[in-house]
Formats: structure tokens, C-alpha cells, sequence
């Protein structure tokens, strides 16, 4: 009875394990800042005209896979041997920032493949360093340019990225190395135009120094000038008597003679 019981149940124990199977190659986690692009063994291979699979828990077809994309801003960092304008070469190390179109996850997948880093970013990156480097030389590469230079880098970048399903977010220049026999002469020459501008400074100071006291020293003589043409001499004597009111109340002693200074102006005689 046991045997017969045993045998009813090997369809349920084998059915039981079928089903643990099928839920272990079926169930899906897609973790955060993920995507999943489906390929659909019978049915056409890769899934591109719907979205990608979102964050969670899915249940796919055992005979179909899932491909994992990180979806989140990524980086990547390069240093590059490139020529300048005048053909010296120059070391540049940048840092790009990017991530995988969501909705473009598919056709990034069947297109480019999951090593599309090396394949369409590096290279992009590569070829617009290249680019814009050219256009330079290493004086304004290691002084002037450096901002100028890593936007023209971002945007010529962005373009060869525009079609390959790749948000391009930024590029960073963190470094600029010249041959340091360039780096010395131009060091050397900034040096030199930092003094020149510096002495131009101290002339013009002095420039605009003198020409302030001329001015003042104009005004001073054009005041004194109409001082002098106002002062009459019964002004004189009016200031003159105004004066001795003043000093006769003044507790010193002291001897006033009324008209007998120059020019009629009382004469003051003191204990001096």
C-alpha cells in the first residue's frame, strides 16, 4: 500500500520540482538605477520596441535571458597623447560623465552590446580630444583656454554620441601636461608679462597721481587768485576791527591803540 501510495505521489514530487525550476530560472530582480533588456529566444530576439524591464521583481520565460544595464550617470576616465597646433605633443587626462538612454536600452543592447564603453564612448572622447586639441597651442592649453577647450570637448563629444542611444552629461579636463621644457618657457614668459603689467600699473598710478595735484594745485592758485581780487581795503580794515573786538575780550592784558597800526588798523600792545 505504501509503494502504491508512493507512486500516486511521484507525479506531484516531480511536478513540485518542475515548478521550483522553473520559478529559479524565471524570477527576475532588477535592482535600483537598473534596466533589463529582454531577448526572447522564440519570439525575435531582442525587445526593442517596448520599454526595458523597471526595478523589482519580474517573472520571464526560462528559455529567455535578461540582460542587467546600469542606467544611473557613470563615469569614465582617460589619458590621452595628443598634438597640439604647432604639433607638440601634449598629455590630457578627462573624465567623462554619461549614462544609457532608458527608453534606448534595447537598441544600445543589440546594437552596441554591453561593452559599448569601449566600443562608442572611448573613442568618441578620443576623437574629439583630438580634435580640439589641434586647434591649439600648448601656451593656451596650460593657461588661457583650459574652459574654452573642455566645452569644446563636451559638445563635439555629445555630437559623435548623438546617435549611439548615450546621454553624454559632462566633461571634466583635470589635468594638462606639457614637455617640461615647454612648461618652463612659458612659465617664464607669463612671468615676464605679470611684471610688464605690474610696471604699466605703477606708471599709470603714478600718471593719474600727478595729474590729481596739478588740478588741486590749479584750484588752490585760482581760489587764492579770486581771494586776492576781493580782499579791498575796508574789507581789510572791517576783518582788522572785527578782530580786536575779539581779542579786547580776551582776559591777557594787553593795550589797544585805536588807529595807530598801518593803514589806520588799531595797535595792539601786550604784557609781551
Amino acid at each position: 500500500m505504501n509503494k502504491e501510495f508512493n507512486i500516486k505521489l511521484l507525479p506531484a514530487i516531480i511536478g513540485g520540482i518542475l515548478l521550483l525550476i522553473f520559478l529559479f530560472k524565471s524570477a527576475i530582480t532588477i535592482g535600483s538605477g537598473q534596466a533589463g533588456v529582454l531577448y526572447r529566444t522564440f519570439a525575435g530576439g531582442v525587445v526593442t520596441n517596448e520599454p526595458p524591464l523597471g526595478e523589482g521583481f519580474h517573472i520571464v520565460a526560462p528559455w529567455n535571458d535578461v540582460y542587467i544595464y546600469e542606467v544611473r550617470q557613470q563615469e569614465i576616465s582617460e589619458t590621452m597623447q595628443v598634438l597640439s597646433s604647432n604639433g607638440l605633443e601634449i598629455k590630457l587626462d578627462a573624465t567623462a560623465w554619461y549614462q544609457p538612454l532608458y527608453e534606448k536600452t534595447g537598441k544600445l543592447h543589440q546594437e552596441k552590446g554591453e561593452n559599448y564603453v569601449e566600443r562608442v564612448i572611448k573613442p568618441a572622447l578620443r576623437s574629439a580630444t583630438r580634435s580640439v586639441v589641434g586647434r591649439y597651442t600648448p601656451e593656451q592649453l596650460y593657461s588661457t583656454k583650459r574652459d574654452a577647450i573642455q566645452d569644446e570637448i563636451f559638445t563635439e563629444t555629445k555630437k559623435i554620441l548623438s546617435n549611439q542611444y548615450i546621454q553624454l552629461n559632462e566633461v571634466l579636463v583635470r589635468d594638462v601636461t606639457l614637455p617640461p621644457t615647454i612648461k618652463s618657457a612659458i612659465e617664464q614668459k607669463l612671468k615676464q608679462e605679470q611684471e610688464s603689467l605690474e610696471y604699466e600699473f605703477r606708471l599709470e598710478k603714478a600718471k593719474k597721481e600727478a595729474e590729481r595735484q596739478r588740478i588741486e594745485a590749479e584750484g588752490k592758485a585760482k581760489a587764492n587768485q579770486i581771494l586776492s581780487a576781493s580782499l579791498t581795503d575796508k574789507i581789510l580794515q572791517e576783518k582788522g576791527i572785527q578782530a580786536t573786538i575779539e581779542l579786547s575780550k580776551s582776559s591777557n592784558s594787553k593795550v589797544i591803540v585805536i588807529g595807530s597800526g598801518k593803514d589806520g588798523m588799531p595797535l595792539i600792545l601786550g604784557n609781551q
